[in-house]
């Protein structure tokens, strides 16, 4: 059996429910970011991480139906999910990055997105893509939350002592420490070492206020305030601490954070791109 990632991701792994939420939450930003990346009709792009696949289909409109997009993901239950929505001329393909079903010089464009901090060598990983990419072809490499994310503006020191028990607990569960992860925060590094040019990062805050959108609501409500904090910060943090988050957290609870007229949230987004010599 395969040695779990980083973060414990193996071949029946499945949060395919958070990735689908994060998608349609950051949907306005990623689509523009790909804007940005110039994409042409007739141009052949992977997702290397693809998950749930919303992203392929908006390769897809880029490229148009004389280019092709294909899809990798590890999990047998993302690709699943993947499968139920993408167009149909859209390639889906289990692996992992170190080992993928390509041939050299395959593809124009790779996105990877909030896939490379699961690796235990992302290097490693880094560098077995840009096999996969023609002459002059681009890498852009995302990941969310470089910097802190903010989700109770009017109270930063449960805030942050959320933030610490998540990190907390991560560490405990995975075997982590603080030094492990430090390579998510490394991008432009982790482009220039493995031999890329024109290294270009954009950061951009994806930023959200009262009232929220439905999209918004589900994500942080489901995918943080349930899934990511819930009962499993408990031992990390003071009683009464966890009470006022648990309170913050309760759709039921007439304090509820989501639903303040003065919910302010942000969270960073960066997105690093690198060219093949």
């Amino acid at each position: 059996m395969a040695t779990p990632g980083l973060l414990g991701d193996t071949a029946t792994r499945d949060y395919s429910h958070k990735l689908s939420l994060f998608n349609a939450f950051a949907e306005p930003e990623l689509r523009g970011l790909m804007t940005g990346l110039g994409l042409q009709p007739g141009m052949r792009v992977l997702d290397a991480g693809c998950g749930t696949g919303e992203a392929l289909n908006w390769l897809r409109e880029a490229v148009g139906p004389e280019g092709a997009v294909a899809g990798l993901d590890l999990s047998a239950p993302h690709l699943a999910v993947a499968r139920s929505t993408v167009d149909a001329s859209i390639k889906l393909f289990a692996g992992d990055l170190l080992h993928t079903p390509f041939p050299p010089c395959s593809f124009d464009l790779i996105w990877c997105v909030n896939t490379i901090n699961h690796l235990r060598e992302p290097l490693r990983g880094l560098r077995a893509l840009i096999t996969l990419l023609r002459p002059n072809g681009r890498i852009a490499l995302g990941q969310s939350s470089l910097v802190p994310d903010m989700y109770f503006a009017w109270d930063a020191r449960l805030e942050r002592l959320t933030n610490e028990a998540v990190r907390q607990y991560y560490r405990e569960r995975y075997g982590l420490d603080e030094r492990s992860l430090t390579g998510v925060r490394a991008l432009v590094g982790l482009l220039r070492h493995a031999g890329l040019e024109d290294v270009r990062p954009r950061t951009l805050m994806i930023e959200r206020v009262s009232p929220l959108s439905a999209a918004t609501e589900a994500y942080l409500g489901r995918a943080i305030f349930r899934d990511t904090w819930g009962e499993r910060l408990r031992p990390y943090l003071p009683a009464d601490d966890f009470g006022e988050l648990t309170r913050l957290c309760d759709p039921d609870d007439p304090r509820y954070a989501l639903r303040r007229p003065d919910f302010h949230f942000l969270q960073s987004f960066t997105l690093c791109v690198g060219a093949q010599p």
